[in-house]
């Protein structure tokens, strides 16, 4: 039987008159698509370019594989200098370090050392020939390197020395957020943005029916049972974003490891947990939540969801089963 999650507020208002057209591209190494509600005559070209443009910009300013982003830059700089960030940036990267105090490092921007070391970042690749599992004592001596500091009178940060930001844990949320405000400015309300499978939607459709969408349902260990009746969520004013142990991944010596990485302990996460989903009104937050969850794992993750009123889904490993734990903000949604 087919579950539905309903938002606990809904806007007022009768269903937009008009179509519904398609607008799609590539960014950030996957693939972005728009669907809105058209009510006027409209350059969607033109408004295709926007979006892409919105994208694009957030690439040239975080991508951790561009060396001549704003992140690479600021990876490169001299121990102890004060690096001037572009406004989204800095946007990005306050929020980042917020969710990295509040989970106790379960999620760290910082981390960006260990994703390279484990061959996730854009060099020393793990499906290249005669990449090796790291060792202990490399993992060790990148454990803990923080301390980046943000000064946001001048909206700055200070590289600590040896400091790598990977911020794809949260980038590809705020893009989707940022091309929503785009369609919000051009006065477009009815609309369904992706960036990767992280999701936003607002208004609904010309029958009036919300954006609807399925959570993600990864398959077992044995590739056939799910945890549960298919969850379809009405995206009417909110975001979803997954993390999971199916999407990306290494064998090393016949064992399979996740590219979530604990940034406490340096090592790909092992606590049985094969996806998070968060529900939230913005999706830059259930982005980063969803991988802070992930690495708590279902006991840590679920305190921290109910002390935060966090709508969120764990799928857990037993064996060749999974098992589903729900926040009661998530349940209050459930019908």
């Amino acid at each position: 039987m087919q579950r539905v999650l309903i938002p606990s507020r809904i806007a007022p208002g009768a269903a937009p008159v008009g179509t519904i057209h398609d607008l799609a591209g590539l960014t950030m190494g996957t693939s972005w698509s728009v669907r809105l509600v058209v009510n006027r005559p409209i350059d969607l070209p033109r408004l295709r370019l926007g979006v892409q443009q919105e994208l694009d910009t957030i690439v040239a300013q975080m991508s951790h594989w561009q060396p001549d982003s704003d992140l690479g830059r600021f990876n490169r700089a001299e121990a102890g200098s004060w690096q001037p960030l572009p406004e989204a940036f800095f946007e990005v990267l306050s929020y980042a370090l917020e969710v990295a105090e509040a989970s106790g490092g379960a999620y760290d921007p910082g981390a960006g050392a260990l994703v390279n070391l484990w061959g996730f970042g854009p060099e020393r690749r793990h499906d290249q020939a005669g990449f090796r599992a790291p060792t202990a004592a490399a993992i060790a001596s990148l454990i803990g390197r923080t301390g980046i500091e943000l000064d946001r009178e001048r909206r700055r940060a200070r590289q600590p020395g040896g400091v790598q930001l990977d911020l794809s844990a949260v980038a590809k949320g705020y893009g989707v957020d940022q091309v929503a405000r785009h369609l919000e400015r051009q006065g477009l309300r009815h609309y369904l943005v992706e960036v990767g499978g992280e999701l936003r939607g607002a208004g609904v459709k010309p029958d009036g029916q919300p954006w609807w969408v399925a959570l993600e349902q990864p398959p077992s260990t044995n590739g056939t049972a799910t945890a549960g009746d298919p969850l379809l969520l009405a995206l009417h004013g909110l975001a979803v974003a997954t993390s999971g142990d199916y999407r990306r991944y290494v064998d090393l010596d016949g064992q399979r490891h996740a590219h979530t990485l604990d940034p406490r302990d340096g090592y790909p996460v092992r606590n049985g947990v094969a996806s998070v989903s968060v529900i939230h009104p913005e999706c830059m937050a259930a982005d980063a939540l969803s991988t802070a969850l992930t690495v708590l794992g279902a006991e840590q993750g679920m305190r921290f969801a109910e002390a935060h009123g966090l709508a969120a889904r764990w799928l857990i490993r037993d064996g060749e089963t999974l098992v589903e734990r729900m926040s009661a903000a998530f349940l209050e949604m459930l019908q």
